[in-house]
């Protein structure tokens, strides 16, 4: 019973030293697996870096971008608005002129007598192939302008 006995340790020993070769070529191949894991790790975790500078330095890029032109579109915002406020002034000194210009050319008109306004103005007469020409009002108060410079130069009285 001793040999058999010792027999029975030894193959069990050997039985468990099969076994636990066997789980240490599993580890070794685990291992193996999560070395080229952590290769490949790095090199994403290389990529990785290297495309969070690139967006840094764009990221840096667009803010200079976005401050060149805030500046730019701020003078020109100012720009704009002195040019508004100066075509606001032109056109209340050209109404300004307008309104002038059409008290010259109402001054310019031949004046009628109170009799002859009273009555009724003789029709005109119709020609025989065309209409009357109607002269539109801004072509009266450049005529009436014209009349008034014209009676300026020559020293006459206007106005």
């Amino acid at each position: 019973m001793n040999h058999s006995l010792g027999l029975i340790i030894e193959s069990l020993v050997a039985v468990l030293l099969v076994l636990t070769i066997g789980y240490c070529m599993l580890l070794n191949s685990r291992l193996k697996r999560l070395k080229a894991d952590e290769h490949s790790l790095k090199a994403v975790i290389a990529e990785l870096i290297t495309a969070t500078e690139i967006a840094e330095r764009a990221i840096g890029g667009l803010k200079l971008a976005v401050r060149d032109v805030n500046e730019n579109l701020g003078n020109q915002l100012a720009a704009a608005t002195q040019m508004s406020d100066q075509l606001r002034k032109q056109l209340a000194e050209s109404d300004g002129v307008v309104r002038r210009l059409s008290r010259i050319a109402s001054a310019a008109r031949p004046i009628t007598a109170p009799e002859a306004a009273s009555e009724p103005a003789p029709a005109p007469v119709p020609a025989i192939t065309a209409e009357p020409v109607r002269v539109s009002s801004a072509k009266a108060v450049a005529a009436a302008a014209q009349a008034f410079s014209e009676r300026r130069r020559t020293g006459g009285l206007a106005a």
